[in-house]
């Protein structure tokens, strides 16, 4: 095709009543508004007591799980890296409120038992007694 033609071809479609480009929107989805505290939050941990005062549990079982020592190991009771207190023989679970002596000398003591030297500082303890005793108990008058 020449030149000439080329150029009456487009002045009649610019003449036209039909725009020369036409858009086409295609299905999408609306744009929605902002909320809040949607990111960086994780799934609960759950932590605290897995097994009550007077349960039987088996070796390795947890007994508790923490972020901060909340609770403390006792008899037969391990505790893990994270906090974790668990059983370290099978046996029956005793949850014991005892009182403790902590070191006045440290700092973090100093800072989070300000106040309470004249106090007596009561802790949980989880204990572990096996079903069976191992019977090698003395009386105090062989002593």
């Amino acid at each position: 095709m020449s030149f000439n033609i080329m150029q009456k071809l487009t002045l009649q479609c610019l003449k036209a009543d039909q725009p020369l480009i036409t858009t086409i929107r295609n299905a999408s989805k609306k744009t929605g508004g902002s909320t809040r505290n949607k990111k960086g939050h994780a799934r609960p941990k759950h932590r605290g007591w897995r097994v009550q005062d007077g349960h039987y549990v088996s070796e390795g079982t947890l007994l508790a799980t923490q972020l901060t020592t909340r609770f403390h190991p006792g008899l037969n009771v391990g505790f893990g890296r994270n906090g974790t207190l668990f059983a370290m023989e099978h046996g029956k679970v005793y949850v014991t409120c005892e009182p403790i002596e902590p070191n006045w000398d440290h700092s973090w003591v100093q800072k989070n038992y300000a106040g309470r030297h004249d106090q007596t500082i009561y802790k949980k303890f989880f204990n572990v007694v096996p079903e069976k005793q191992h019977q090698r108990f003395r009386l105090v008058e062989e002593i």
